[in-house]
């Protein structure tokens, strides 16, 4: 493969299997068809990555509506397709479906590698050292092209105050072991923004996806934290050789913007009470 690697990445989905309406507001399988609709404008694509939170209710049936959108759209295009657990995934439900949480394939001479970084009934994510040793032994051989890591926690630090403590636990062990291998290229989620930066020395580059369930507006003012209605996608091309590019896309609808969610500072500690990492 000498073209750039074709992807598009898409995140927190927060399918329900009964058609449910996220937050009692925002229909996801509407908006993830809206995403798709858009998507399909792209020139060409050889990897779909949905990095996590696939699911809101962790039910069976959302995740087939997940596949039955996905893989027939990417098949289309001879694309393959790279799932993630996220932090709202329930496990038997995913690989019942989906397959295993944790996967290795090969794209164009590119090796692509989900991990799992959820704990179980948290919000905030870690691995820990036998998924750690996992990804460590799979990636002592390099791939021709090198390799793409898919997750949902980002090994990078949060934006806004909500996602503090959700966030990935003690990231520098991951950052390590991709620093010390072929790792191109970190996909995550779980924010509900768009992120690009690097993690690492040298910084190895990491996308972080919008959301398709909502939008964290990343300049409401702290302590408050506040989400709203838009969804979109990330687009990347990683080069054989040469740096990654990424574009952030928009799926518009007529009612973008509005407010989905708006959190004060006593609705954020009782979330990081419930979920979050409290340090222990």
């Amino acid at each position: 493969m000498t073209d750039p690697l074709r992807i598009l990445h898409l995140s927190d989905t927060h399918l329900y299997g009964d058609g449910r309406l996220h937050y009692g507001l925002v229909d996801t399988l509407a908006a993830l068809d809206r995403v798709l609709v858009r998507a399909g404008e792209l020139e060409a694509v050889d990897l779909v990555v949905a990095s996590g939170d696939l699911s809101d209710d962790g039910s069976a049936a959302s995740y087939r509506l997940l596949k039955e959108r996905l893989e027939p759209w990417a098949e289309e295009r001879g694309a393959a397709v790279a799932y993630a657990m996220g932090n709202h995934d329930l496990p038997d439900a995913f690989e019942e479906v989906l397959g295993a949480r944790e996967t290795e394939l090969a794209v164009g001479g590119f090796r692509v590698v989900t991990v799992d970084t959820t704990v179980a009934r948290a919000g905030y994510g870690r691995l820990d050292g036998a998924r750690l040793e996992r990804l460590r032994d799979t990636l002592s051989t390099p791939s021709a092209n090198g390799t793409v890591v898919v997750l949902h926690h980002p090994p990078v630090r949060p934006t806004t105050g909500l996602f503090d403590t959700l966030r990935l636990v003690d990231p520098q062990p991951l950052i390590d072991v991709c620093s010390a291998s072929d790792v191109r290229l970190i996909l995550a989620g779980h924010y509900h923004h768009a992120l690009i930066t690097e993690a690492g020395q040298p910084g190895i580059p990491v996308v972080v996806a919008p959301a398709v369930a909502n939008t964290t507006d990343v300049l409401w003012p702290a302590p408050r934290e506040r989400a709203e209605r838009g969804a979109g996608f990330a687009m990347v091309q990683l080069p054989v050789d040469g740096p990654v590019r990424a574009h952030v896309v928009r799926a518009p609808a007529a009612d973008d913007g509005e407010t989905v969610y708006d959190l004060d500072a006593e609705a954020i500690a009782r979330i990081a009470a419930d979920s979050g990492w409290s340090g222990a």
